[in-house]
């Protein structure tokens, strides 16, 4: 009875392990499309057919995983093209938002914009004020210098070599401060260009408020007739 009994323990745990056999072995099927565009499904993909893509199936025969087909060159290169201008089209959307950002924690109106451009404004001419007449007073150094020169000469008597030299540094300080007064001028120009610029962003700003708070009042009104008359 014993004996009987054991057989049938060991007949079971066979049949349980042979069940468990072709799952053991159970392998991923590939489904491509060969050369002459027949379909075919196969344990492996030939390497000749991975760039055109393939399908993996498990063992019922279902999608588990698409690989797509390689791209051409051309079709690269508009994908990349699409990239860059979807990076460029984003970084452009986070300076808009910096930029707004910025001016509405700075400005509460558009009079408040044009008063800092004045500030900065005038910052900038009092610089080339100076530069200017840091220059005048350069050249009347210079001629000064020149005029004494000038003298020495017609009374027969060599002019100095330090005096020389001092003429010709005068003259570079000159050089220096016009150069100066060109490039405040400029920054002058552009500061003013960009408080222009900011000036017109805030007063798009406020149209777009002034939008949204007629829309949410449009939104009240109907929903408080609504409330009146549901019908």
């Amino acid at each position: 009875m014993v004996i009987r009994t054991s057989a049938f323990y060991y007949l079971i745990i066979s049949v349980m392990l042979l069940g468990l056999v072709p799952a053991a072995h159970s392998r991923d099927l590939y489904r491509y499309y060969n050369t002459e565009g027949n379909m075919v499904v196969d344990y492996r993909v030939p390497a000749e057919y991975v760039a055109a893509g393939y399908e993996v199936l498990n063992e019922d025969g279902v999608v588990i995983r698409v690989v797509s087909r390689e791209l051409t060159a051309g079709e690269r290169d508009v994908v990349d093209a699409q990239q860059k201008l979807d990076e460029l089209a984003a970084a452009e959307e986070e300076r808009l938002r910096k930029w707004d950002e910025s001016l509405l924690l700075r400005y509460s109106t558009i009079a408040d914009i044009e008063a800092a451009r004045e500030r900065s404004l005038r910052d900038l001419r009092i610089r080339v004020s100076i530069l200017k007449s840091n220059r005048r007073a350069l050249k009347l150094q210079v001629e000064s210098l020149q005029m004494q020169a000038a003298d020495l000469e017609r009374s027969g008597r060599q002019v100095d070599v330090t005096q020389v030299s001092a003429i010709d540094d005068l003259q570079g300080e000159i050089g220096t401060t016009d150069r100066a007064i060109v490039d405040r001028e400029q920054e002058i120009e552009e500061v003013a260009a960009a408080y222009q610029r900011d000036i017109d962003r805030f007063g798009l700003l406020l149209e777009v408020v002034e939008l949204r708070r007629t829309l949410l009042a449009q939104d009240r009104e109907a929903a408080k007739n609504h409330s009146r008359d549901p019908r």
